[in-house]
């Protein structure tokens, strides 16, 4: 099928959104909200996740589920990925780290929304794959890195916003360091049965601020030492 005659999916993208609030109002007492940004909305209606996820699996890309992207790794479910950004809270202008770029999805939100998005996954196979679809959906504000997330990205650090896609079961000190006084970082944390949904704020100090959202289960943040 040529490019021009490929499905578009915007019914079904306008159903995942719909589907987005709906979650949300049923999780509202948990993760204290009864909705989520219109701008992340607008990123989640916009982004086509259906680039974003392997070939065949393009017919169930809206579902509300998380989706195999090669090499033992998933596409977060579109609720979390919505929930994530929400909280994350992106101002326009603001610099973004994201650990495990996969094939670029959750980037791609975050860079709808902030000035700058600096990724970092450690599997070279899904490292290219994941920049050669964004720079193909046209995203020019996002910089590529192959390595450890743990440590982050110190070379364009201190960053507004850090976020992360796999789960350490404490928090990487590097992550820490690097963000910004002021700044917010997303985080699913914990033993593998006991994830939970974390948001870390640094005040103007440099103390932090921890707060449990919601139980999660992700794949485990792999290092390289």
């Amino acid at each position: 099928m040529a490019e021009s005659e490929a499905p578009d999916y915007a019914a079904e993208r306008r159903a995942m959104v719909e589907m987005i609030a709906a979650y949300v109002l049923l999780s509202a007492d948990q993760i204290d909200r009864a909705r989520l940004d219109d701008r992340v909305m607008a990123a989640m209606a916009k982004v086509r996740r259906h680039d974003f996820v392997p070939f065949e699996l393009r017919p169930v890309a809206y579902a509300n589920t998380p989706l195999p992207i090669g090499c033992g790794k998933t596409i977060s479910q579109p609720f979390i990925v919505a929930l994530m950004t929400d909280l994350l809270g992106i101002e326009e202008g603001d610099r973004v780290l994201e650990i495990g770029t996969g094939l670029g999805y959750q980037a791609a939100i975050a860079a709808e929304l902030a000035g700058q998005v600096y990724t970092v996954e450690l599997l070279e196979e899904l490292a290219q794959e994941g920049r050669g679809r964004l720079i193909a959906a046209g995203y020019e504000n996002i910089q590529f890195r192959v390595g450890d997330g743990s440590l982050g990205w110190p070379q364009h650090a201190p960053y507004d916003k850090v976020i992360v896609a796999a789960a350490p079961e404490l928090i990487p000190p590097a992550l820490i360091q690097q963000l910004k006084p002021g700044g917010r970082m997303v985080i699913p944390a914990g033993l593998e049965d006991e994830q939970q949904l974390m948001c870390v704020d640094k005040d103007d100090s440099g103390r932090l601020h921890t707060r449990e959202i919601i139980p999660v289960r992700f794949a485990r943040l792999i290092t390289s030492h």
